[in-house]
C-alpha cells in the first residue's frame, strides 16, 4: 500500500501541481476504507456540500458511506457521501459511463485506482478512466474511453441511493444537447431530503432511453475527446444549482480544478505542522486530519439561500452547515476546530441558532436541512456553550436561551428526567436511560457553566443540580458502576457490568464498564462519588486489565477493546486523561502512546472503528500533538503524552502556537518538564486562552514516570 501510495504522489505531483508545503503528499485516503471505518473515498474539499465518488453494488453496515475496500462493482459516482457515519444515506445524482446502453454496474480493481485529497481516478474493467474532483457544491468529472469506441455512454440514475435512503420523487430534462437538470427527493436518515442539479457536458449527449423519470442514458461521440461532466447542486432549487455552477466552475479545465482543490487541501492540513522521523505516524496524522474536514459540510448556495429545519428556504449572512454528528464530534472534532478553524466558529454558532429558531431545538444529528435525533442527550448544547465559553463571535444570551430551551423540551426521556430527576428505566420505552441521563447531565453542565458567566443565578442553580444527577441517581456506592433505577428508587436487578444488548438495555453502544466514566463534567465530582481517590484509581486501573463477556447481542461498535476501555467509540474517549486529575498522569502515558501506536494504522484497516465523521481522527489529532479537551465546554486540555518532535499550530488572528517535546522517542514517553513562553509550567493542563494567544509549550520527556502535575494545584 505504501508504494502504491507514493507512486501515485509522484505521478500526481508532476502531472497536475508544484507546491512547496505539500501536505497532501501525506494522506492516503484508503486509510479508515476498510475494517468498519466506514470513511468516504472519492474527491471533496475541506467542509465542502459536494463528496463527489463511487457508490458500491453491496448494501450493508460497512458500506454506509457507499464504499468498503472488500468490494470492487460500481454502480455509479455519486455526488454526496457520507464519512464514517453508522448509518448510509445519500449516494445522490449517480453518474455511470459504459461502453454498452445497458449496463447498470462495472467491475474495477483497486490497483487501478487512484486517490489524494482532491482528486480520485479508476481504470473501471470497460476500459473507462473516471476522475472525479470538486469546488464546494460542484462535481466535475472526466470520462477517457478507449480508442477503439465510437459511441460512448452516461448513465444518470436518480433512483440510487446509500443505505436506508429511498428515493420518493424524482424527474430530470434535458435542456439543451450539453444541460440536463432535475431533482431528487428521498427519504431514509434525513427524512425530507432534497437535492436540486444541473449537469453540465462538454459536448453535445443524445437521450438514448429512459425508465420514467428515475434513469436517462445519454449517448455521446466517444472518440473525439474526453467527456467532462459539471454536476452542481443545492437543496433549494434548479436555479441555485445553475448558480452554484456557474459561479464555482464556470470554465472546463480539469487540470486546474484538481489544482486549486489541492491547494484548498495544503492551506487547511498546513494549519498543523508537525516535524517528526516516524513517516507513518506523519501519514496517518495528516490524513486523519483529512478526515476532520469532511464535515460538518457547507449547506448554503452561493446566493447565501439554504432550506432551514422546518422546509423554509432562508437567506442568512453566514456561511450554513449541515451533517452535525454531535454526539460523537462534541468530544474532541470540534474542540480541534476551536484551536485551529476559529474563522468558522461564528458560522456554525450561527447555523445552530438558525436550527433551533426553525424546529424549536438545537440539532442533535443534523443532516440535510433534516432532524434525525439519532443518539441520545443534547450533544449540541456543549458544541454551541462551548463556542460561546472561548469567547468567539455570538450572542451568549441567544446561546444560553437556546441551550435552556432544548434541555426543557418533554420529549426523549426530558419529560420523565424533569419529573423525576432521572429517568426511570421502567417508564421509558426508549431505553438506554443510564446513557441519556448522563448525556443530558453533561450538557445541563455546560448550560450552568455559561449562567453562571453571564451572572444567571436561577438557571445556574438549576442546571447545576440536574448535572449532578449522575451522583444522585445513576451511581450505585456498592458496585461502584452507573445503574439503571427504576421509578420507585431501585436499581435494576440482575445487573452485569460486562453485558450490553444493543439498543435494548440501559445503555448506549457501551457497558456499565465504560458509562461509569462518563462524568467528564465533574471528574472530581465522580471520584468524590467513589469514596476518594484510592478507589476512583482503582476502578479506573481495571478497566483496561478486567475481561468479561459483552454477550453475543452488543452493538457492533463496541471495538479497539483494551480491557473493557472500548477506544473504537465515542465515550471512552475521555477516560485515559481522568489519570491526570488524581495527580497520576504518568498512568495515562502509556496506555496513550499504545493507543496511538497500535488503534490507527496507515492501512486499509486503519481505525480501531467508525471514524464517526470525524471524532475518532481527531482523538488522534489531539491526543499526537500532546493534550485533549476533557471537558465538554470551556477549554480546559488535558496534557498526555506527545507523538511528535515538534508540532505548530495556526490557531488564527496571525498567531501560531509551537509545541516542543525534548528528548521525546518511543521510550521517552512521560512529561518530566514543561516550560510556557520560557517560564516553568507545572500545571497538566492547558487553558484555551493560553493556547490561542499564541506562543511555544515545551515538554522535556524521559523513559521514567515524574512528578509532575502530581500536585493538587497542579491538577486540572
Amino acid at each position: 500500500m505504501k508504494r502504491r501510495l507514493l507512486t501515485f504522489i509522484a505521478l500526481a505531483a508532476s502531472c497536475f501541481f508544484a507546491t512547496a508545503q505539500d501536505y497532501t503528499q501525506y494522506v492516503d485516503p484508503f486509510i479508515g476504507t476498510g475494517g468498519h471505518g466506514h470513511v468516504f473515498l472519492g474527491a471533496n474539499v475541506p467542509f465542502g456540500c459536494v463528496q463527489t465518488g463511487p457508490t458500491q453494488k453491496k448494501q450493508g453496515w460497512d458500506w454506509c458511506s457507499g464504499y468498503h475496500y472488500s468490494d470492487s462493482t460500481v454502480i455509479g459516482f455519486g455526488q454526496m457521501h457520507l464519512s464514517g457515519t453508522g448509518i448510509g444515506d445519500l449516494g445522490d445524482v449517480s453518474l455511470l459511463p459504459v461502453t454498452n446502453a445497458g449496463q447498470r454496474e462495472v467491475k474495477f480493481s483497486h490497483r487501478a485506482e487512484h486517490v489524494r485529497p482532491g482528486y480520485y481516478s479508476v481504470m473501471l474493467a470497460s476500459g473507462v478512466r473516471v476522475e472525479l474532483t470538486a469546488t464546494q457544491r460542484v462535481a466535475f468529472h472526466r470520462y477517457s474511453f478507449p480508442a477503439d469506441v465510437a459511441k460512448g455512454y452516461v448513465v444518470l440514475d436518480l433512483g440510487q441511493g446509500i443505505g436506508w435512503d429511498k428515493m420518493t420523487s424524482c424527474q430530470f430534462k434535458q435542456e439543451t444537447d450539453r444541460t440536463v437538470s432535475g431533482f431528487r427527493m428521498s427519504e431514509g436518515w434525513a427524512k425530507d431530503q432534497r437535492v436540486y442539479f444541473v449537469a453540465e457536458f462538454s459536448q453535445p449527449v443524445t437521450l438514448q432511453s429512459s425508465e420514467r423519470d428515475t434513469l436517462g442514458v445519454f449517448s455521446f461521440e466517444a472518440a473525439e475527446q474526453p467527456l467532462l461532466v459539471k454536476v452542481g447542486i443545492s437543496a433549494v432549487s434548479v436555479d441555485n444549482a445553475r448558480q452554484n455552477l456557474r459561479e464555482e466552475l464556470s470554465g472546463w479545465d480539469f487540470r486546474k480544478t484538481v489544482a486549486q482543490a489541492d491547494a484548498a487541501w495544503n492551506r487547511e492540513l498546513g494549519k498543523v505542522a508537525v516535524k517528526t522521523q516516524d513517516e507513518r505516524a506523519r501519514r496517518i496524522f495528516y490524513t486523519a486530519l483529512y478526515h476532520t474536514m469532511t464535515a460538518p459540510s457547507v449547506f448554503n448556495d452561493v446566493n447565501g439561500e439554504y432550506r432551514g429545519a422546518d422546509g423554509k428556504t432562508y437567506k442568512g449572512d453566514f456561511t450554513a452547515y449541515t451533517t452535525f454528528s454531535l454526539w460523537d464530534t462534541y468530544r474532541a472534532a470540534h474542540p480541534l476546530m476551536t484551536l485551529i478553524h476559529p474563522e468558522m466558529q461564528r458560522d456554525i454558532a450561527q447555523t445552530m441558532l438558525h436550527i433551533f429558531r426553525e424546529q424549536g431545538k438545537l440539532p442533535v444529528w443534523h443532516l440535510m436541512g433534516n432532524e434525525t435525533d439519532c443518539m441520545v442527550g443534547n450533544p449540541g448544547i456543549p458544541v454551541l456553550t462551548d463556542i460561546a465559553l472561548k469567547g468567539f463571535d455570538v450572542d451568549k444570551a441567544a446561546v444560553l436561551e437556546a441551550a435552556k430551551k432544548s434541555a426543557m423540551r418533554d420529549e426523549r426521556g426530558m419529560g420523565l428526567l424533569k419529573k423525576y430527576g432521572y429517568i426511570p428505566c421502567d417508564l421509558d420505552p426508549e431505553r438506554e436511560t443510564v446513557a441519556k441521563g448522563l448525556e443530558y447531565a453533561l450538557a445541563d453542565a455546560c448550560i450552568a457553566k455559561l449562567a453562571k458567566q453571564l451572572g444567571k443565578t436561577a438557571d445556574y442553580k438549576y442546571f447545576y443540580k440536574r448535572s449532578q444527577s449522575y451522583r444522585d441517581f445513576y451511581f450505585d456506592k456498592k458496585t461502584k458502576f452507573m445503574r439503571g433505577v427504576t421509578s420507585d428508587g431501585k436499581f435494576r436487578e440482575p445487573f452485569d457490568p460486562f453485558s450490553t444488548v444493543h439498543r435494548q438495555d440501559d445503555y448506549t453502544e457501551g457497558n456499565a464498564w465504560q458509562y461509569v466514566w462518563l462524568v467528564p463534567h465533574d471528574v472530581h465530582g465522580l471520584v468524590s462519588a467513589f469514596g476518594g481517590e484510592r478507589s476512583f484509581v482503582s476502578k479506573l486501573d481495571s478497566l483496561f486489565i478486567v475481561d468479561g463477556d459483552l454477550g453475543k447481542d452488543a452493538s457492533p461498535d463496541i471495538s479497539g477493546l483494551i480491557g473493557q476501555y472500548a477506544h473504537g467509540n465515542e465515550p471512552s474517549h475521555h477516560i485515559l486523561y481522568m489519570y491526570n486529575y488524581v495527580g497520576q498522569p504518568w498512568k495515562a502515558a502509556p496506555k496513550l502512546r499504545y493507543v496511538l501506536s497500535n488503534l490507527y494504522h496507515d492501512d486499509f484497516d486503519g481505525l480501531s472503528g467508525n471514524e464517526d465523521v470525524g471524532q475518532m481522527s481527531a482523538w488522534y489529532i489531539l491526543s499526537s500533538l500532546g493534550f485533549y479537551q476533557v471537558e465538554p465546554a470551556g477549554g480546559k486540555y488535558v496534557f498526555g503524552s506527545p507523538l511528535f518532535d515538534e508540532a505548530t499550530l495556526n490557531v488564527g488572528n496571525g498567531k501560531t502556537f509551537r509545541i516542543a517535546a525534548h528528548n521525546n522517542s518511543a521510550e521517552n514517553i512521560y512529561i518530566q518538564s514543561a516550560k510556557l513562553n520560557g517560564k516553568p509550567y507545572t500545571r497538566s493542563y492547558i487553558d484555551f486562552k493560553d493556547i490561542v494567544r499564541g506562543g511555544t509549550l515545551e515538554f522535556t520527556m524521559g523513559s521514567k514516570p515524574s512528578q509532575f502535575g502530581v500536585k493538587a494545584a497542579d491538577r486540572p
